[in-house]
């Protein structure tokens, strides 16, 4: 009886103590992660207020400074000087076509290689994932030397089919990570109902690799996006530049405009954030069902 009543209190002690120590813990990872969210969206935070800075604010010793009064003249700059309409344009359609193509070629090839069985299967799947290791700028003089010979230069080609080479490998891996968790007796099913393979690919398969398409199209169109390396190798005439040539429209040769730069690189975030935003959830389900796999 004494020992039940020396043991009952120490319990309790122990489970508020328990509680404590998990509040505890809890409120140093809701700082520790509200301190990585504020240093990832610092830098946007930093583009934007720089965006609405006068000349004279730039060479300061603050970090943000309260634009007194906001320069929005910056971004009516970059609109009127820095072409961004036509480019803006120019870099929608390159990049849908280019996410477009990715995601359709990639859904093919992790079809062929997780359900169908043919020789040299995997020799093939480690060639085409060596692609993500080779990077861009081996890439720049073979490139232009082949789409100057067949008189592709300066062309939405020119920027789609590198754009798309790219991001196969990358966008395969996931799409197969995702595919290889998908149950083969729902494609049984189909096929007992008389579905063929594009059938059981567009009308199954597809339907049920939404979030792993919508993962790889996420992190093409911000590749794709903000690629200039490439851009501006393959493309020379302002009909065929896309958005980032707007940045230096505005860099001379005495003398820049800072403020129209940090306004167009605003500009160019909006479009990726949104995306972003769009579809968090379908790429956390992408991320984990294929890092689950793996």
């Amino acid at each position: 009886m004494e020992k039940q009543l020396n043991t009952t209190p120490n319990i309790s002690v122990i489970r508020k103590k328990e509680k404590k120590s998990l509040s505890l813990g809890k409120i140093i990872l809701y700082i520790f992660m509200a301190i990585v969210g504020f240093l990832q969206l610092f830098p946007l935070l930093w583009l934007f207020d720089y965006s609405l800075l006068n000349s004279g604010e730039f060479f300061g010793d603050a970090i943000l400074q309260i634009p007194s009064p906001p320069e929005w003249e910056t971004y009516i700059s970059a609109f009127t000087q820095g072409n961004v309409l036509p480019y803006f344009f120019n870099s929608v359609l390159v990049t849908f076509v280019s996410v477009a193509l990715t995601a359709f070629v990639s859904i093919l090839l992790a079809y062929a290689f997780t359900r169908m069985k043919w020789r040299f299967s995997a020799l093939f799947l480690n060639i085409i994932l060596l692609g993500m290791m080779i990077p861009i700028h081996a890439t720049l003089l073979p490139n232009f030397i082949i789409f100057n010979e067949v008189g592709m230069l300066n062309s939405y080609w020119a920027l789609i089919l590198p754009y798309t080479a790219f991001n196969i490998p990358i966008s395969m891996f996931i799409v197969t990570g995702f595919m290889e968790t998908i149950p083969r007796s729902i494609e049984e099913a189909a096929v007992m109902d008389g579905a063929g393979i594009w059938r059981i690919l567009f009308k199954v398969i597809f339907p049920i690799t939404k979030p792993a398409i919508a993962t790889i199209s996420v992190v093409n169109f911000i590749n794709c996006w903000n690629e200039f390396i490439m851009a501006y190798t393959f493309i020379t005439e302002d009909t065929f530049k896309t958005l980032p040539f707007s940045i230096i429209q505005f860099v001379g040769q005495y003398s820049s405009n800072y403020g129209a730069q940090f306004a167009v690189m605003s500009l160019i975030a909006i479009p990726s954030i949104i995306m972003y935003l769009f579809f968090t959830d379908e790429i956390n389900k992408g991320l984990m069902a294929g890092s689950i796999k793996g």
